[in-house]
C-alpha cells in the first residue's frame, strides 16, 4: 500500500505544486498583506513549476493512480495545459484590474483562491472515481463562490455570489444523488467498476437513465449548458471581469474533461465498439449522446438568441459563452475519437478568443468604468488597436476565417458530417450565423458610431499591448498554421479511456 502511495504521488507532482503554491500564497498574505505584486508573482511562478512537471509527465503514457481515483493520460494532461494557461493570463490580468484595487483590498487571499480553483480543475480533468468527481467539482465551486463575490462591496457581485451558491447547492446535489442510485445498481464508485457492471447486463434500465439524467444536472450546471445555465448571466456579470473570464474557459474546460470521462468510460459497450476507427457506441436502451444533442441544441440556440438584447458587454459574452457550450457539446455527441479531438482543438482557440475579448472589456472599463455597448461608440477611433484587436477576437468567436474560431468550428462540423448528422451541423452552422449579428452591434459601434463629445482616447500601457499581443497572434496564427495542434488534440485522444 505504501508503495503503491509512493508511486502515485510521483505522479501527483503537479497538483502537489499548486497545493504549494496555495498555502505559501496564504502565508505571504499574512506575513506581507501589501505587497501585492511579490504574491501575484510567486502563484505565477507556483504555476510554471506546475507546468513543468506537466511536461514531464506528459512521458509517462497512461496511469491510474491512488486506486483509480485519478487517472493520468494525455486527455487529462491536454486539459490540464489549456486551465494552467489561462491561470497564469488570469493573474497577469488580475495584476493590472482597477476593480480589485479599489478600496485597498488584499489580494493575497484572492490568489491564493485562484490557485485552490485551478487544483480543484485540475483534479476535475482526471477523475475517475465518483467520489472524487464530486469532492473536485465541490473544490471548484466553493472556490468560485467567493470569488464570484470578491468585490463584496458591489451589490451584483454580493447577489452573483449568492445565487451562484443556491444553484451550485442544488445541482450538486441532485448529482450527489445520481452518483448515489449508480453505486446502488452498480456495487462500484470507480468508473472502469461501472462499466464492467453494465457488461455483466444485471442492471435496470429505467433506474440507469435517472441516475445518468440526474448526473446530467451536475455536468451541465458546470458548463453553463441550458436549462442549467440560469446562474450565469448573472454570476458573469456581477464577478469581477477577471473571474467572470477565467470561469468562462478554465471551469468550463474542467466540466467538459470530466463530463466526457465519465459518459465514455462508464457507458460504453466495446463489445460492439469499433475501437480500430475510434468510434464507440453506448449500451442499448441508454443512448445518452442524444439527451446531449438536445442539450446541444437548446443551448446554443438560448445563449445566441438571448445575447442578441444584451446592452451588458459582460453579460452579452456570458450569453455568448452559454453558446460555445452548446458548440462544444456538438463534438461530445459524435460519439468518435474524431469529435472529442474536435472538442479539444476548439478549447485551445477558444481560450485566446474569448479571454481576448474579456480583456478588451476589462481595458475599457479600466479607462471609462463602463461595460456599456453605447459606450463602445468611436472605441476604433479614438483607441484603433483596441478597435481593431477586439474585431479579430469577435470575428473569430463568430467562426470567420482566417481567424482561429473557424479552424475550431470546422473541426466540430467535421465531425459531425463524418458521422452523419447533418441536422446538428446545419442548427450549428445557422446559430452562428445568429451570433454575427450580435457581435456586429459591437463593431458598428465602435467604427460607425460617432464617440460622445466627452470622450477621450484611451492609452495603453506597453504592457497592456504586450497582453494584447500575446492573445491576438494566436488567435491569427491557429487560422492559418494549426497542425500541431490539430496532431496534438488527435494524440491525447488515442489511448483515452483504456485501463
Amino acid at each position: 500500500m505504501l508503495q503503491q502511495i509512493l508511486d502515485s504521488a510521483k505522479l501527483f507532482l503537479p497538483e502537489t505544486a499548486l497545493a504549494v503554491t496555495f498555502c505559501v500564497a496564504l502565508v505571504m498574505d499574512i506575513t506581507a498583506p501589501r505587497n501585492r505584486l511579490l504574491t501575484a508573482s510567486v502563484v505565477v511562478l507556483g504555476l510554471f513549476v506546475a507546468g513543468g512537471f506537466l511536461v514531464n509527465q506528459m512521458a509517462s503514457g497512461t496511469s491510474s493512480i491512488f486506486s483509480n481515483m485519478i487517472a493520468v493520460d494525455p486527455f487529462s494532461t491536454f486539459f490540464k495545459f489549456v486551465i494552467l494557461t489561462c491561470s497564469i493570463l488570469i493573474v497577469v490580468f488580475s495584476s493590472q484590474s482597477h476593480e480589485l484595487r479599489l478600496g485597498q483590498r488584499r489580494l493575497g487571499e484572492y490568489y491564493s483562491l485562484l490557485v485552490s480553483l485551478t487544483l480543484g480543475m485540475f483534479l476535475m480533468t482526471g477523475a475517475s472515481n465518483l467520489l472524487m468527481m464530486y469532492i473536485s467539482l465541490e473544490l471548484t465551486s466553493l472556490s468560485s463562490y467567493i470569488l464570484a463575490g470578491y468585490t463584496k462591496e458591489a451589490e451584483d457581485s454580493s447577489e452573483a455570489s449568492l445565487k451562484y451558491v443556491i444553484y451550485g447547492a442544488l445541482s450538486s446535489g441532485m448529482m450527489l444523488y445520481g452518483i448515489s442510485i449508480l453505486y446502488g445498481l452498480t456495487g462500484a464508485v470507480d468508473i472502469y467498476g461501472i462499466n464492467q457492471a453494465l457488461h455483466a447486463g444485471n442492471v435496470n434500465i429505467v433506474t440507469l437513465i435517472i441516475a445518468g439524467v440526474l448526473t446530467i444536472v451536475g455536468f451541465g450546471y458546470k458548463i453553463s449548458a441550458v436549462p442549467f445555465h440560469f446562474w450565469t448571466p448573472d454570476v458573469y456579470e456581477g464577478a469581477p471581469i477577471t473571474i467572470t473570464a477565467f470561469l468562462s474557459v478554465a471551469s468550463k474546460a474542467a466540466g467538459f474533461a470530466m463530463l466526457i470521462r465519465f459518459f465514455k468510460v462508464s457507458f460504453e459497450n466495446t463489445a460492439v465498439t469499433g475501437l480500430a476507427f475510434g468510434t464507440w457506441t453506448s449500451f442499448q436502451g441508454f443512448e445518452w449522446n442524444q439527451v446531449l444533442a438536445i442539450l446541444s441544441v437548446l443551448t446554443m440556440t438560448l445563449g445566441n438568441l438571448v445575447a442578441i438584447w444584451q446592452n451588458n458587454l459582460k453579460r452579452l459574452l456570458a450569453y455568448s459563452s452559454i453558446a460555445h457550450a452548446g458548440y462544444l457539446l456538438l463534438g461530445v455527441v459524435v460519439l468518435s475519437n474524431e469529435g472529442i479531438a474536435a472538442v479539444l482543438i476548439y478549447f485551445v482557440v477558444y481560450l485566446f478568443m474569448n479571454l481576448g475579448a474579456f480583456y478588451v472589456v476589462m481595458l475599457v472599463a479600466n479607462k471609462t468604468g463602463s461595460e456599456d455597448i453605447d459606450d463602445y461608440k468611436g472605441l476604433g477611433h479614438r483607441s484603433p488597436l483596441i478597435g481593431v484587436a477586439m474585431t479579430i477576437f469577435l470575428l473569430s468567436l463568430t467562426g470567420i476565417p482566417p481567424t482561429a474560431g473557424f479552424i475550431g468550428k470546422l473541426y466540430l462540423f467535421a465531425a459531425l458530417i463524418n458521422a452523419k448528422l447533418f441536422w446538428l451541423a446545419i442548427v450549428g452552422a445557422l446559430n452562428s450565423v445568429v451570433s454575427l449579428y450580435y457581435y456586429a452591434r459591437i463593431l458598428r459601434n465602435m467604427f460607425l458610431r460617432e464617440p460622445e463629445v466627452s470622450s477621450t482616447a484611451l492609452q495603453l500601457s506597453s504592457t497592456e499591448i504586450l497582453i494584447l499581443f500575446v492573445l491576438l497572434i494566436p488567435t491569427l496564427l491557429l487560422g492559418v498554421y494549426f497542425t500541431p495542434l490539430v496532431e496534438f488534440a488527435q494524440a491525447s485522444v488515442v489511448m483515452f479511456g483504456t485501463h
